[in-house]
């Protein structure tokens, strides 16, 4: 359970009144909880780590957003994991993707690609330039990138905004490798950090990042199933299921009933991220289909909330929620954040990484009968 630890078990009262005992070191380990049968460990300190994705010979590659670099990690799950700098002078490198070899990176403003980048780790190749001129100024300017299972392209494109009208923005977008046939697949997202393929239906699902500064308890984190390509999801006249915009311009432009509303609710201002579909075979048949949702936590809320990965169960159609619930929690202790989940990923083992920029590190969740 969540406890505060302290860095003596016992001290003369005098002392105890002269120098207040003093919170020790925040341990995921023993820190986190989660259900019976899982533990957590950090596999490794990687500076401001965001997303992350796999190459063909196990190196992790991962993105950073306010540090403006990326790494490579070797031999992640050995006793001395080795950790590379790639670059150093990217710009909001927060989305990486793996493809035949190459490292895809999505900048602000640019797709790079890094191509046989595994044999010349040490001394890394200058990027190939994609894509120039994606929208990249300001709110929601960080993407997330990944493959999808017909081979193409996806990427976030946020609204540069608390709340505005940029229809060519707030958008899931997915393209060829050069930016060419270029299309739609989810209108009317506020930010989009993380999405997901469901491993039966092959459906796209995705968080969003509701508006700021309509109080405490609304509106809710959202999670989004793509069962019509091009549907809008009501960013800026609706958000959550029914609350309807309170600045007349944008309220005029769409009706809640006209948008899709989310899959499941999440908690308000939790900040939903990166988002997984379990598929693997380490964790009991209950989690497979599963949603996992990276919460990375609140910023304007008068008491925080989040900092946690949460799950939402699906039915056996893997089409509609059945609820909502926390799966690994504790990095909120009170008021005080000791880590904000990012991304999730799976491993080849069937376990699952966590990302956490705050501290600056990766995580791994696995489960033993």
């Amino acid at each position: 359970m969540n406890k505060r630890r302290f860095s003596s078990g016992r001290c003369l009262l005098l002392l105890c009144l002269m120098f207040p005992l003093q919170l020790a070191a925040f341990e995921p380990a023993t820190d986190i909880n989660l259900p019976d049968g899982f533990r957590i460990e950090q596999l490794v300190a990687v500076e401001n780590a965001r997303a992350m994705a796999w190459g063909d010979d196990g190196t992790l590659f991962v993105g950073t957003m306010f540090r403006n670099k990326l790494w490579a990690v070797k031999d992640v799950f050995g006793p001395e994991p080795e950790v590379l700098l790639l670059e150093e002078k990217l710009k909001l490198p927060t989305g990486v993707a793996f493809r035949d070899g190459a490292l895809y990176v999505v900048e602000r403003h640019r797709l790079l690609r890094f191509a046989d980048i595994e044999s010349r780790l040490d001394n890394p190749p200058e990027p190939e330039v994609m894509i120039e001129g994606l929208p990249g100024k300001g709110l929601h300017s960080w993407k997330y990138i990944a493959f999808g299972p017909d081979g193409k392209l996806y990427m976030t494109i946020g609204s540069p905004c608390n709340v505005c009208d940029k229809p060519d923005q707030g958008l899931i977008v997915r393209m060829n490798t050069d930016g060419s046939e270029r299309e739609v697949v989810a209108r009317g997202i506020r930010n989009s950090v993380g999405f997901a393929w469901h491993p039966d239906t092959a459906e796209l699902w995705f968080s969003d990042n509701n508006r700021d500064q309509l109080g405490d308890d609304q509106p809710p984190g959202e999670l989004n199933r793509v069962a019509e390509e091009g549907a809008h999801y009501g960013f800026p006249f609706c958000h959550g299921t029914d609350i309807v915009e309170p600045q007349a311009e944008f309220a005029a432009l769409g009706s809640c009933a006209d948008s899709v509303p989310p899959a499941e609710e999440l908690g308000p201002h939790v900040a939903p991220l990166g988002i997984h579909i379990y598929n693997g075979e380490m964790f009991p048949d209950e989690y497979r289909g599963q949603v996992f949702i990276a919460e990375h936590g609140s910023w304007d809320r008068s008491s925080k909330i989040g900092y946690r990965v949460s799950m939402v169960r699906l039915d056996e159609s893997g089409t509609r929620s059945l609820g909502y619930e926390p799966f690994a929690d504790g990095w909120l202790i009170g008021e005080e954040h000791f880590g904000r989940p990012v991304a999730l990923l799976p491993a080849p083992d069937g376990s699952l990484l966590v990302s956490d920029d705050h501290r600056g590190a990766i995580y791994r969740i696995s489960y033993t009968d």
